[in-house]
């Protein structure tokens, strides 16, 4: 299915939270879906139900490496880790950045995604 951007909120503290709910929208729609897209049809529900679970899990790692809670590498002179930005562009100029470990928490937009619930402002039409 293809989905098709929203305008953003206007206000700045609507717009920062429906730019997290729509990264959480992304992840979901394009990875968690699509894992679970993979299972076979034949699977028997108590597979099905343990490999979605995994694939949730999985789902739930990448947001702690996002949120900064895991990821890491360091010693005593250097560190590692992965930087994580949403990013809003109007055409081509960029219209807001947030980088994910400053955030709300993409662990805690988790609980409500999984149940498809993606904040108060629509992301797509």
């Amino acid at each position: 299915m293809k989905y098709v951007l929203k305008n953003p909120p206007d206000d700045e503290r609507d717009r920062e939270l429906w730019m997290q709910h729509g990264a959480g929208f992304i992840v979901f729609k394009d990875m968690r879906n699509y894992a679970i897209d993979r299972i076979p049809a034949d699977v028997d529900p108590t597979t099905r139900s343990l490999i979605i679970k995994g694939i949730n899990d999985t789902v739930y790692g990448l947001m702690m490496i996002m949120d900064g809670v895991s990821g890491s590498l360091q010693n005593e002179d250097y560190s590692l880790r992965i930087q994580n930005k949403i990013i809003l562009q109007r055409k081509d100029d960029i219209v807001q950045e947030i980088d994910t470990v400053d955030g709300d928490g993409m662990c805690m937009g988790f609980h409500d995604w999984i149940d498809g619930d993606f904040g108060e402002d629509d992301i797509c039409e």
